[in-house]
């Protein structure tokens, strides 16, 4: 085995494409480049260091190790770079850690902001008949309705109330996904992350 290092979105899209609980790098990344071989243990590994992991190096043989590396790279980057998706940096493995339904609800909202930052401003328009669901501040939310729980989706400047049940913050999910440019069938699968 090699070690290369790849910065954290390609590390996101290669998390979340795991099939199986200590799945390896190289198991994902075989399988996602429908590349076949001997090496295909599964070996385990810390799906939680940020920066250097382990790949096979015997991606392509025709190729000389350091050429191995840059290509790995090159075949990786284009599928995460083509489409804005929050698919291919949400982490099931993470989202299946997160503490109650509260805590996946701001962990997809979180993952669909860092995809969509410039367009997540659309959040604000997903409101209830006598309620606002999201601002851009705490005391906004308070201010707006009684017993709001409002939370702040991390790393971002937006709060969101979380004092609803899961239907409602799978509707919410749902119309936050449509309003950031998924498809229906797309936003379903979002909202059934939850």
């Amino acid at each position: 085995m090699k070690k290369i290092d790849i910065d954290d979105e390609l590390y996101q899209y290669i998390a979340s494409n795991t099939q199986s609980i200590g799945e390896s790098a190289s198991t994902i990344l075989r399988r996602l480049l429908n590349i076949h071989g001997e090496n295909d243990l599964a070996v385990s590994e810390k799906p939680e260091q940020p920066v250097t992991h382990e790949v096979a190096k015997t991606t392509h043989t025709t190729k000389s190790t350091s050429s191995t590396e840059n290509k790995k790279s090159a075949a990786v980057t284009p599928l995460t770079q083509a489409h804005a998706s929050v698919f291919n940096i949400l982490n099931k493995e993470e989202l299946a850690m997160q503490k109650g339904v509260v805590g996946r609800f701001l962990f997809i909202l979180s993952a669909l902001h860092r995809t969509h930052k410039t367009d997540f401003s659309a959040v604000l328009d997903v409101q209830g008949r006598d309620r606002v669901y999201f601002a851009t501040s705490k005391e906004a939310l308070v201010n707006s309705g009684s017993s709001m729980n409002p939370k702040n989706i991390t790393d971002s400047e937006y709060w969101v109330m979380t004092n609803s049940n899961t239907t409602r913050k799978k509707m919410m999910l749902h119309e936050v996904a449509l309003g950031l440019g998924y498809s229906a069938e797309q936003a379903e699968k979002i909202r059934d992350y939850l």
